[in-house]
């Protein structure tokens, strides 16, 4: 049963941290990225909010957070909240704390200060300030850690690096961990940082590197000229750029024996996942021809639930029309002729492709579409594709649908593919 959500995530004045705001948002096919040479989706929240909104947390440690962490404290904060418990009080001793990361912001600075720092002459206040600079540094990307220590947690506490798939793999993690008892509950963050000048720096080079790809064997340039200085448009004519994104988005999982005795609200139910690879050799590339997908989400599904149960599909199309080529076959293949009617959409656009939240953030949007019984646009498509074999729902207002199941889509980098399917509450 998924119990809280919470976010730290891009947003038109403030991040936004609640469902509420994040329904506000993605229900209206509204845009939260910002142009500042190239289009990307930034959380502007000042550290001197951040240490408001988490206070008990010790100065000598809590300077020495990089963003990474700072969102993922917020968002398990407003996901605690939400879920009714107070991590101050105990209620997350027990939990299993998993977080996700793609990227990685190594805290280089730290390293610097303490390699190049005299000890001859450095003061005690100044040594202890640089020695737990360097040991943080150490853990930039651990995520989990600040959590669980937040939460003084004594149960599973990890964090794992797969990519853009990151939280949906702990999300598996942890439906794993509750069915078989490991843990009555479990907390699922991802969390990533994408820098705007590496993005621009990036489209810079990979245009050098397209322009001699024919130096090189075939395949190891990517022919496709993406870019980041336009809006993403998922499912558009017009799609060819990806913006990026950063911030954190966290679900709370629970057994049902655990959230019912306290009256716990629910959103839904993670009912299965499976994750699958589309066999490249090739560790960038993705085949176009969706048997990856096709494989995850059979498996997914097993033997009990039919495709045709499902209504609708939280697709992860990021403007890059690899991705929509992959999806779109895979679509085919599962469905059919009913493909006609199936309604699939994407909000990569409201926040911006943001890595290792988009499994938390996907889940969560489709709980709160399940919830309402109305699926969200996908934001900035306005003229779809041709040969979308599905409805992606353009525009800026929402589509009803009375469904009791849904599918949500991740993928990773390098082919990996990750299907989660859930329901309402007594699905």
């Amino acid at each position: 049963m998924i119990t809280g959500m919470g976010f730290c995530l891009p947003g038109l004045e403030g991040p936004v941290c609640t469902a509420a705001d994040l329904w506000e948002v993605a229900s209206e096919g509204r845009s939260c990225l910002s142009y500042d040479g190239i289009y990307h989706g930034s959380v502007r929240i000042r550290k001197e909010e951040l240490r408001k909104r988490l206070p008990g947390i010790p100065d000598a440690f809590s300077r020495h957070f990089t963003k990474a962490q700072w969102f993922g404290l917020v968002s398990l904060a407003e996901a605690s909240a939400d879920a009714g418990l107070d991590i101050m009080a105990g209620d997350l001793t027990d939990a299993a704390i998993l977080a996700g990361r793609a990227s990685v912001d190594a805290n280089i600075d730290s390293y610097l200060r303490a390699l190049h720092a005299d000890a001859e002459t450095i003061t005690a206040p100044e040594a202890l300030d640089l020695y737990l600079g360097s040991e943080q540094a150490g853990t930039p990307s651990d995520v989990a850690l600040v959590q669980s220590a937040l939460a003084r947690s004594t149960g599973p506490s990890f964090t794992v690096s797969a990519g853009c798939s990151s939280s949906a793999a702990q999300l598996n993690n942890a439906f794993l961990m509750i069915g078989s008892g490991m843990s009555d509950i479990a907390v699922v963050t991802g969390v990533d940082l994408f820098n705007p000048e590496l993005a621009r720096k990036c489209q810079q080079v990979l245009r050098v590197a397209q322009r001699s790809a024919g130096d090189v064997p075939p395949g190891t340039v990517p022919q496709q000229r993406t870019s980041f200085d336009h809006p993403m448009r998922p499912y558009d004519r017009r799609a060819g750029s990806v913006s990026f994104g950063e911030g954190s988005a966290t679900l709370i999982l629970e057994s049902r024996e655990h959230a019912a005795p306290r009256g716990a609200d629910c959103y839904g139910r993670m009912l299965s996942a499976a994750m699958a690879r589309d066999g490249l050799a090739h560790p960038l590339a993705s085949d176009e021809t969706g048997i990856g997908l096709v494989a995850a989400v059979r498996r997914c599904l097993g033997n009990r639930w039919n495709i045709k149960e499902i209504g609708y599909v939280h697709g992860a199309s990021d403007g890059d029309p690899v991705v929509t080529a992959f999806e779109c076959n895979a679509i085919r293949q599962l469905y059919g002729p009913a493909a006609e009617g199936l309604l699939m959409t994407s909000q990569e656009a409201c926040f911006g492709h943001n890595g290792a939240p988009a499994g938390c953030l996907g889940v969560g949007l489709t709980m709160l579409m399940l919830r309402h019984g109305q699926v969200c646009p996908t934001a900035n498509c306005e003229d779809p594709a041709e040969d979308l074999p599905f409805d992606p729902v353009p525009g800026t207002k929402t589509r009803p649908l009375d469904f009791a199941y849904a599918l949500n889509l991740t993928y990773q980098m390098g082919g990996v593919k990750n299907a989660i399917l859930l329901g309402l509450p007594d699905a």
